[in-house]
């Protein structure tokens, strides 16, 4: 069961696709912090995922700004993210949770222990460290981007 508008997002560190450490609490307190959507997907290199996040891509001035931070997590290595950002031109962090496999994936109750990957999960999460909006998807179900401007906008 994925976590609850309105409760404390789970804090995390995980290496992203350049091996840099990011921590969710690194976009919360008063100086400099950022709205956070965090998003999560199964697999790299799969059609669905790729089309969910080059349309990211397409529209980053949106998540990447000022006031918010795109950070999307896979169950990928590193070393794979690296390749697959620099072929479709992801220039957001694409955060490993591999190891320990799928830690952040099952604190924010979108892991599915039967295929071993993240469900497609996503999560507004504003500064002071709070989810405002999510949706959760099945594997195959890709999510509109245009739900989450709303949910920004709402915030």
């Amino acid at each position: 069961m994925a976590i609850e508008v309105g409760t404390k997002a789970p804090d995390f560190e995980l290496k992203d696709n350049h091996g840099r450490t990011v921590r969710l609490s690194d976009f919360q307190g008063s100086d400099g912090a950022k709205n956070v959507v965090l998003l999560f997907y199964p697999f790299a290199f799969t059609g669905v995922c790729t089309g969910e996040l080059c349309a990211l891509r397409d529209e980053l001035p949106k998540f990447e700004n000022d006031d918010t931070q795109l950070l999307a997590v896979s169950n990928d290595s590193i070393h794979t993210l690296r390749v697959f950002a620099e072929q479709e031109g992801l220039e957001y962090p694409l955060l490993s949770d591999f190891w320990p496999h799928g830690e952040t994936s099952r604190a924010y109750g979108v892991f599915d222990e039967d295929k071993g990957c993240a469900v497609r999960g996503t999560f507004v999460i504003d500064k002071e460290g709070v989810v405002r909006w999510s949706v959760v998807n099945g594997l195959p179900d890709a999510r509109d981007l245009n739900d989450y401007i709303k949910a920004l906008d709402s915030i």
